[in-house]
């Protein structure tokens, strides 16, 4: 493969281009769904093909194709060259470009078990069981789901780069829907898209979804019958999965560089951040430290060569409450006088590749949940996501779980339903005054993290454990 890298790579740097690379990737998927008992769906892919980007002046061309003839190589790195070019007439600086060591290396997910080397016949099985028990037990809809993915990249550089990458994701989960007088609720395992991880069956394995089924179908309809969530101001309690995704909205997208920059928001905005704040602006409490760590044995974000080749590695995000870095590309850090994080990834051979998160989690804690509630007089604690909305600067924003329970006295009391909650993100982040510790620390993943246009969907991980944020505002309707 690295031939055609080189044909490709060798021909916009003939026809001009000061810099440029490829990546020839073989990509297969696998998706299956299920309803009650039943599989609804069945869907494999596999594909092949050439992504090449060239630098001319301050601008990037990008060309793609399937084709991997001489021919067609020799004219992608030509066309790649020539968008570049036209781009370039726009006048600007030439855009720098961070050094990053030039390698020869290889790399696989570490996995005991192929996900597509066991029979879909036994992952159907798995799925068709548990919506089948769901159902028999009250839910009116039982769903399940499984992904699997097995991506083969190649990537080389003019600058000398042969870089050999075999990712291999997998993940999936189950869910609870009940029906009541004019309202749904759910309930759903292990977070509301289900969980996915780097490795193999084993991941899906590991979740026990027969574990699950008889909690999930009586929490969905108990909600039926549920108090609503009280109003007012007051703590709250968040287990893993929901300070995930609020990691995600709240501060892996504000952190990435090309958004701070302004060279991305189309898709969902820029953000609060300025560069001359950089080891000055207050993000969060003394509890809040937050590394991108995208060596993170089995995280979902887990490699060891970006797609611009620079080294996976850990970066520290925010420290004791105080941001001290970025998500960045060799192009962007450059620019923005930071080092290179490895941060640079694209959603297939036919997208270019584009800052986003690796592993963007929060450091556990001393504390645990038992003692977050026993510690709580009067708060509310939320499990798994039901909704979100953040405005363009990632600053104002309103999260709905799928339930709560109120906590009284240092004690859970009652469940209720339809919880929310919102703030203001320094605000909340320097509300958080309980952290719980490494034995209740999850690598979350989010498969689905949207970004850019035209729009690529990327896989990133979210460690966390459960937290307290005090005086958050609690129960916002309508």
């Amino acid at each position: 493969m690295f031939d055609f890298l080189e044909i490709a790579i060798d021909s916009a740097i003939d026809s001009g281009a000061k810099y440029s690379d490829a990546r020839v990737l073989i990509s297969k998927s696998r998706s299956i769904a299920a309803k009650n008992g039943e599989i609804e769906n069945f869907n494999e892919n596999e594909k092949i093909g050439i992504g090449i980007r060239a630098l001319v002046g301050s601008s990037w061309g990008f060309y793609s194709t399937y084709d991997l003839s001489n021919e067609s190589l020799k004219l992608a790195g030509k066309k790649s060259f020539e968008i570049a070019k036209a781009s370039a007439m726009v006048a600007g600086e030439d855009l720098p470009f961070a050094d990053v060591p030039v390698v020869e290396d290889s790399y696989t997910t570490p996995h005991e078990e192929n996900p597509f080397s066991v029979s879909s016949s036994e992952q159907i099985g798995l799925l068709i069981e548990s919506t089948e028990k769901m159902k028999k037990q009250g839910s009116s809809r039982a769903f399940g789901r499984l992904d699997f993915w097995d991506t083969e990249k190649w990537f080389a550089s003019s600058q000398g780069h042969k870089i050999y990458q075999n990712i291999i994701e997998s993940g999936g989960g189950i869910s609870s829907l009940s029906v009541g007088d004019g309202e749904t609720q759910i309930r759903s395992y292990p977070q509301s898209f289900g969980e996915y991880r780097t490795g193999g069956w084993e991941v899906v394995k590991s979740f026990e979804f027969e574990n699950h089924t008889d909690r999930l179908s009586e929490e969905s309809q108990r909600l039926l019958v549920a108090p609503q969530c009280p109003q007012g101001t007051m703590d709250l309690i968040l287990e893993g999965s929901q300070l995930a995704l609020q990691i995600h909205e709240s501060v892996g997208h504000a952190i990435e560089l090309d958004r701070i920059l302004g060279w991305e928001a189309a898709y969902a905005g820029t953000s609060h951040l300025d560069l001359k704040k950089l080891n000055q602006h207050k993000y969060g409490s003394e509890l809040m430290n937050i590394v991108a760590d995208a060596t993170l044995p089995g995280a979902l974000s887990t490699f060891k060569y970006d797609d611009e080749g620079t080294p996976a590695q850990r970066v520290d995000i925010v420290k004791e409450g105080i941001w001290t870095g970025v998500l960045s590309g060799r192009d962007s850090a450059a620019v923005a006088g930071v080092p290179p994080g490895g941060m640079v990834r694209a959603d297939g051979f036919g997208r270019l590749p584009m800052v986003r998160m690796t592993n963007v989690g929060l450091l556990p804690g001393n504390s645990s949940l038992e003692e977050i509630i026993q510690a709580t007089d009067e708060g509310i604690y939320m499990e798994t996501n039901r909704s979100w909305s953040i405005d363009d600067l990632r600053l104002n924003f309103q999260f709905g779980c799928e339930v709560g329970w109120l906590v009284k006295n240092g004690k859970i009391i009652d469940m209720v339903k339809n919880p929310t909650y919102t703030g203001i993100t320094p605000e909340f982040w320097g509300n958080m005054d309980m952290l719980s510790g490494e034995e209740e620390w999850v690598f979350w993943g989010t498969p689905n993290c949207g970004k850019g246009q035209p729009s690529q969907i990327g896989h990133t991980g979210h460690p966390a454990s459960p937290a307290r944020f005090k005086n958050t505002r609690i129960g916002v309707r309508g």
